[in-house]
Formats: C-alpha cells, structure tokens, sequence
C-alpha cells in the first residue's frame, strides 16, 4: 500500500536551517583571526630559530614593505581559512566554538573548491564590514552562494 502525500508536505523542505546570527558570525571571526595570529606567531618563532637570518627579512624598514606585509597576511588568512573550511567541512576553530558551519545555499555540505572561494573572497578590502546587518550576508556568501548556519550536530 502506497501512501499519498499532501501538496503541503510536498512544498515542506526536509532540512531547515537557521542563519547564524550577526553575533555568532562576528564571534567566528575574532575567534579565528586572532588563531591565525597566533599561528603566525608560532611559525615566525619556529622560523626565527631553525634560521635567524630570516629574521632580518621580516623586519625590513624599507619604504612599501607595510603594504606587502599585510598582502603577505591577507593573502595566508584567506589560505587559512580555506583550508580550515575545506578540511573540516565547513566550519573552522570559530564555527566550532560557535556551533556554525558554512554550507552551500540549497543546504549541501561546501566543497573544497567552495571553500577556497569563500576564504579567497575574504581577501577583498573591508569585506568584514559587509557582514555587519541583519540578516547577516556578507559578500564571502552572496559571491560563493553559500551560507553560515547553526549546526545541528
């Protein structure tokens, strides 16, 4: 015996998500930027002990070497990110703490290639000032058609 399903339950998606609010979403980002610093702080140690002539590369005073300094960070915080993302499927240290993940907009698990182009995105000057609103939409998910969400698990 078939059962018959209503229109409603028909039009009714088997998976709601809910948005991660403005402040989960600026949690996970204070959260992991300043991981990622502490990372950096820890490989510049490392990288300073194993061969302390690099150290002289790092403290430059020339003039332009600010403004490669932090194309250098913006760069490895994006590829930070995008790892993170990708390697534990959409959440990162601050998604854990938060209980968020990021996912695609139909609502399936983000690829490694989505990541990377959510932590890519990231790079774009004040990008961090478009999630500020609610809802919270920053341009890392109206540009990669994904979303931050609080996870079920």
């Amino acid at each position: 015996m078939q059962t018959e399903q209503s229109p409603e339950d028909l039009l009714t998606p088997e998976e709601f998500h809910v948005r991660a609010s403005t402040g989960k979403r600026l949690a996970n980002y204070i959260i992991d930027f300043i991981f990622f610093y502490v990372l950096a702080l820890g490989f510049g140690v490392v990288l300073t002990l194993a061969a302390p002539t690099t150290a002289e590369l790092f403290t430059n005073d020339s003039p332009g070497f600010g403004l490669l300094d932090r194309v250098v960070s913006l760069f490895l915080y994006a590829l930070y990110m995008s790892a993170a993302e990708a390697i534990f499927k959409g959440k990162s240290l601050g998604k854990l703490i938060t209980k968020t993940r990021a996912i695609n907009a139909d609502g399936s698990q983000i690829s490694a290639g989505k990541a990377f182009e959510r932590g890519f995105s990231r790079a774009v000057p004040f990008c961090v000032f478009s999630a500020l609103g609610t809802p919270c939409n920053p341009w890392q998910d109206k540009w990669t058609n994904t979303m931050v969400v609080d996870d079920k698990d």
